[in-house]
């Protein structure tokens, strides 16, 4: 058997590849991880941006991260604590109160029915429909897709995800079905009449998208976004102690206890290739490093367009990568700030500075932001998700100061008309309208403001390898999703070269800091290694 430097080398320290070298490390292997950046996390990183000020840089709340991972890895032991958000969710109007929405459902049921009474009847209804669509979705995260054309062990897998999805009754097979081909604003349609609470659960159908919420596709976005927990609380969302880096730190603690290697500021040049394999992995000091295994947690796109010699795959196969469809729509900011936000509709301190504060008054205003940002490049009345996070936490800011999260939609990844974000002109002038469209909400917001660090579409792929800035290294679309994801053939974890392997965001499940890709990648190299090991392959 050849000698090789690891069992398995890990290109990208993101929360994924932290995950599956955590798993392998449990198992035994020589596993190292390789991350460019001189902090591992990748997207799921904390970090002071302007003195005193201290916040997560992109990724900024906790729902999906998947329990097993939590218990599994003991993150709490490492460090990792979880709170719960007081409230879940607040949309403000401009003259009005808007909606906050609690966690009970009394609660929630009462806000609703402040817009239309029939729609807080209605509540209870598509609440079970998304409860049961979620269970659904919950019982995939941690399977491998069947790889269709995978030969017999992929006809029993097929064969016993049938039997189960056949198990639900006629109804939840009707859920399902609808939430994974209609759009959100369909789906909605058959339970609601206010354009304001429809625009309340379609805001999840469109989070890192770039699609209307009319689009075929988006309702399983929203459905997507209704699967997480919190401390063993189904459908909450909490802040991590420290930012969402405490979640990283926890995972990179776990691997490293369990001896595994974690090296930053090293940029992997090239994949190594020979005869149809990956073999290892060339820096861009010049060394080489050998591995019987390759897994990646970076986006499929980029690996195929940047790290792997064009000549080392069939022409189809390598273009099929390259045509990911890709792009979040995403901006991404925090800001320092003098006090809270005074909003106009809800004057003064409350549970509601604690939530997810989401500017996005109705379906319609959705709807326009697309259509802005498909024409112009940026919508002129943006789609603004704020957190406060030192609400909850007060490690991250001085006191009686606060730092804002602001998650923003739409923007196009590559502007038109000759634009580019990597004109600061073109970035500074839209973070001066995503502040001045918080303040049409909270008039005190703009002159609160100290400082602000802002991230477009195009920062987002050159600091974190997110290629178009898109989230989920890939769209959720029907046609990237599960068996086809990231492309029809590599479900299964395992890439067009033998030996290498998609840990990341790009492989099923998909997106958000869930961990559940580096797992299950984590479970595949496993299988084979302990094979070649067995077999002495």
């Amino acid at each position: 058997m050849a000698d090789f430097d690891y069992d398995v080398a890990i290109v990208g320290g993101g929360h994924n590849g932290l995950t599956c070298a955590a798993y392998l490390a449990r198992q035994g292997f020589k596993v190292v991880v390789l991350e460019k950046n001189p902090v591992a996390g990748g997207a799921a990183i904390s970090e002071e941006f302007h003195p005193g000020f201290r916040n997560s840089v992109a990724s900024y709340t906790v729902s999906l991260l998947n329990l097993k991972v939590i218990r599994d890895l003991d993150l709490a032991r490492h460090g990792l604590e979880v709170i719960e958000r007081p409230v879940a969710n607040y949309w403000p109007e401009a003259d009005g109160p808007g909606i906050v929405m609690p966690y009970d459902f009394a609660g929630r049921q009462a806000e609703i029915a402040t817009k239309s009474v029939r729609d807080g009847e209605a509540l209870a209804a598509y609440d079970a429909a998304i409860d049961q669509a979620a269970d659904v979705l919950r019982d995939l995260v941690l399977r491998t897709p069947p790889n269709l054309g995978g030969g017999y062990g992929e006809v029993v897998r097929n064969f016993g995800l049938g039997a189960r999805l056949g198990r639900l009754d006629r109804e939840t097979q009707r859920t399902v079905l609808d939430l994974f081909t209609k759009s959100a604003a369909d789906f909605l349609d058959g339970h609601f009449e206010n354009d304001f609470v429809k625009g309340t659960f379609a805001f999840d159908g469109i989070v890192g998208a770039f699609a209307s919420p009319h689009m075929p596709g988006t309702a399983y976005v929203l459905l997507h976004h209704c699967f997480g927990e919190v401390n063993g609380q189904k459908g909450r969302w909490g802040h991590a102690i420290g930012g969402m880096g405490a979640i990283s730190t926890a995972i990179a603690a776990a691997a490293r206890e369990a001896g595994a290697e974690i090296r930053t500021g090293v940029r992997v040049d090239q994949i190594e290739t020979a005869q149809g394999a990956a073999t290892g992995v060339r820096l861009s000091g010049g060394e080489r490093l050998s591995a019987r295994a390759i897994a990646v947690g970076l986006a499929p796109k980029l690996l195929f367009r940047d790290l792997i010699d064009p000549d080392a795959v069939p022409g189809d196969v390598r273009r099929r990568f390259l045509g990911i469809r890709s792009g979040s729509g995403t901006f991404r900011m925090n800001v320092a700030l003098s006090g809270p936000p005074d909003f106009t509709g809800r004057p003064g301190q409350g549970a509601h500075l604690g939530a997810g504060i989401i500017i996005a008054p109705g379906l319609d205003y959705l709807e326009q932001a697309y259509l802005d940002a498909r024409r112009d490049g940026w919508s002129r009345a943006p789609v603004v998700e704020m957190l406060l996070p030192s609400t909850i936490d007060d490690s991250l800011a001085p006191p009686g100061r606060h730092v804002a999260s602001l998650f923003v939609q739409h923007v196009q990844p590559h502007l038109p008309g000759g634009r580019d974000w990597s004109d600061a002109s073109e970035k500074e002038r839209f973070a001066d309208l995503v502040i001045d469209t918080v303040n049409r909400y909270a008039a005190n917001f703009k002159e609160s403001v100290i400082a602000r660090q802002t991230l477009s579409p195009l920062d987002l792929e050159h600091r974190f390898g997110i290629v178009d800035g898109d989230i989920f290294h890939g769209q959720l679309g029907l046609d990237q999703m599960f068996s086809m994801r990231p492309v029809l053939g590599s479900a299964n974890y395992r890439l067009p070269l033998k030996g290498l392997y998609l840990a990341g965001s790009g492989a099923h499940p998909g997106g958000g800091v869930t961990g559940a890709p580096g797992h299950n990648a984590a479970r595949e190299i496993t299988r084979d290694l302990k094979a070649w090991w067995r077999f002495g392959m």
